[in-house]
């Protein structure tokens, strides 16, 4: 259900641009597809809060910004 707020906030095709462009940029980094995918924006949000039931109820819009605000400390 996270990933289909992602998608609704970017109006689905933007989704998916920024979705293969963060997962290839991250490739080109780390050269392994597993971290790669795991350090995708939308994936940290999503798995970072599958268990909190009531994420979407008190999740900001495009709160999966602040991911990329963590990814540049890091």
């Amino acid at each position: 259900m996270i990933h289909i707020r992602q998608q609704l906030e970017l109006l689905i095709l933007p989704f998916y641009i920024l979705y293969i462009l963060n997962f290839m940029i991250n490739y080109f980094v780390c050269r392994n597809i597993y971290n790669s995918y795991r350090n995708i924006l939308f994936e940290q949000e999503a798995y970072e809060n599958d268990s909190n039931l009531n994420y979407l109820k008190s999740r900001k819009f495009a709160s999966w910004l602040d991911y990329l605000k963590k990814s540049r400390k890091s």
